[in-house]
């Protein structure tokens, strides 16, 4: 595998213009299902697989799992200020530093647990929303873009996927 395929196994995310209602709810049910797939896929990990890589100067697969929480914690609010703001701009964080804060070093069994509490709440969240609700938007302020909700449905429905695809080299490998 080249260096490229390592860092996108299941490729770059590619935003549609719109999503059909039944597309929206695979992605749903994507993310709904991807802490038990992230529990599944790292059940039998040793201490030493928790310490590798997917790829040369990628994150450990410890890393990947404390990322995966924050980055959906992350989501979720977002989620809710579009619903409850007009077109916020958002805060953005650095993941790469969020990826190093001391925690990060602790059982990633921390992280997947409150990524199946945060997913029961965000997904009865996003089941509830109307096709109304789904076209509201945020400002990201490094781009200015303006990103809708069923956008961003879609967008961390792959962000599960990709880093579960990290997972399962880090599984592979040893």
């Amino acid at each position: 595998m080249n260096d490229q395929t390592l860092q996108y196994p299941i490729g770059k995310f590619s935003p549609q213009e719109a999503y059909s209602k039944l597309e929206l709810e695979e992605c749903i049910r994507r993310i709904e299902t991807l802490p038990s797939r992230v529990d599944s896929m790292i059940k039998n990990f040793s201490g030493k697989q928790l310490e590798t890589s997917y790829r040369e100067g990628g994150w450990s697969a410890r890393q990947v799992l404390h990322h995966i929480s924050d980055s959906h914690m992350n989501a979720y609010i977002r989620f809710k200020w579009a619903l409850t703001e007009d077109t916020p701009v958002i805060k953005a964080y650095n993941e790469k530093l969020w990826a190093e804060t001391p925690e990060t070093k602790m059982d990633p069994l921390l992280s997947v647990n409150l990524l199946k509490a945060l997913h029961v709440k965000w997904v009865a969240l996003m089941k509830s929303l109307t096709t109304e609700d789904l076209q509201k938007e945020y400002i990201h302020p490094e781009t200015q873009k303006h990103i809708r909700l069923d956008r961003l449905v879609a967008m961390y429905a792959w962000h599960g996927d990709h880093h579960l695809a990290h997972l399962e080299i880090v599984a592979k490998k040893n």
